[in-house]
């Protein structure tokens, strides 16, 4: 009970500083084991994602995170496991005691839950996105029946800006795009590229471009 609480008080704090205004574009909201992957410019990426969607499919959604970080302190292992009940991935090879990511990722939606990951990795402070990593790839190749979702986060980085206490209220959207599969004898950099590809086509800048001609015409 205590566990449900708390998640609800994060939902309502982010909504309050963000309005987590939700887009479906490509999608609609369903319980189909999902991965939801976006990009990724802050630690409040996962709960904004996990905020968006309608409250009867959060308990089902579990986020992707690296040990290394919440495990450090008891606060935030308590968090992540105990009321986001997060899939914990060690990124560092030599502390994985032999487990695999992988079957991590493939175990969590096996016992029926959907996931949101971070194909980037680590956060990301620039413009764009940094290159992807395997996991999704692997990820979709062992469970091709998964849809991949992906979600664009808009302005989520200045509500949170790394190195800074207080976060900053402002409007974020969270941009839900069509799922992907892997395709048939899909490659790993192809199926990574069209993943990135449909990330960014949920930018800003990417929905300018698929409206403007290539002589800055609208198309």
């Amino acid at each position: 009970m205590l566990d449900r609480l708390i998640a609800r008080g994060f939902s309502a704090a982010i909504h309050a500083l963000t309005g987590a205004r939700a887009l479906w574009e490509g999608c609609i909201p369903s319980a189909e084991r999902r991965v939801y992957f976006g990009n990724h410019a802050s630690h409040g990426d996962f709960v904004m994602i996990w905020s968006a969607l309608p409250p009867a499919l959060r308990h089902g959604v579990r986020p992707v995170a690296g040990a290394d970080y919440w495990n450090r302190g008891p606060f935030r292992r308590y968090l992540i496991r105990n009321v986001f009940n997060a899939v914990l991935i060690e990124r560092n090879a030599s502390e994985r005691n032999g487990e695999d990511p992988i079957q991590q990722l493939c175990d969590a939606v096996d016992g029926g839950g959907s996931l949101i990951l971070f194909p980037e990795g680590t956060r990301n402070t620039g413009e764009g996105l940094l290159p992807f990593k395997s996991g999704i790839y692997h990820l979709a190749r062992q469970r091709p029946e998964l849809e991949c979702v992906p979600v664009w986060l808009d302005n989520l980085s200045r509500v949170m800006p790394k190195g800074k206490l207080l976060p900053l209220p402002l409007l974020c959207t969270a941009r839900f795009g069509a799922p992907l599969r892997l395709g048939p004898g899909e490659d790993k950099q192809a199926f990574l590229d069209r993943a990135c590809a449909a990330l960014l086509a949920l930018s800003e800048d990417g929905r300018g471009a698929a409206e403007t001609g290539p002589a800055g015409e609208r198309a």
